[in-house]
């Protein structure tokens, strides 16, 4: 049976102008790519604490309001990594968390650059479909929802 790391995904964003604009960061650690912050959830953490708790530690800001957000699902790693023996893939739960400001500090172990975009040129960047659908899910709740 595989066993699967437990993470969160984090759109992260701030407003510009009353429109929303989201953290895009560049992936070094692992593989090479776009992605927004995301994490393992630690052994007796809650999934909303580790959305905090990584957005704060791979990018600095602090975050104002974290909402859980319907989307979930897993996927295999193309590839094994040391640092995680006997894990096959990751399971994630989606967040969204709004920021103060767009000061941001990386954790450079992990990325190696940042981008704030709006929704359209945040599609475009990003690796994976599954992290282009979470967006989209918080995009729609921003616009739509969100009261």
């Amino acid at each position: 049976m595989k066993k699967y790391r437990k993470a969160v995904f984090v759109v992260t964003y701030y407003f510009k102008d009353s429109k929303p604009n989201y953290l895009i960061l560049k992936r070094r650690l692992h593989w090479k790519g776009w992605e927004f912050p995301k994490g393992g959830v630690d052994l007796f953490e809650s999934k909303k604490n580790a959305a905090i708790r990584e957005v704060k530690e791979e990018t600095g800001l602090k975050v104002l309001n974290v909402q859980k957000h319907k989307n979930h699902g897993k996927y295999l790693y193309k590839k094994k990594f040391l640092d995680r023996t006997g894990i096959a893939g990751q399971t994630f739960s989606l967040y969204s968390a709004e920021v103060k400001d767009s000061k941001v500090k990386l954790d450079q172990k992990e990325h190696s650059s940042y981008k704030w975009l709006d929704f359209n040129k945040a599609q475009k960047i990003l690796t994976y479909l599954n992290q282009r659908k979470c967006l989209k899910v918080v995009d729609d709740w921003l616009k739509h929802d969100k009261v």
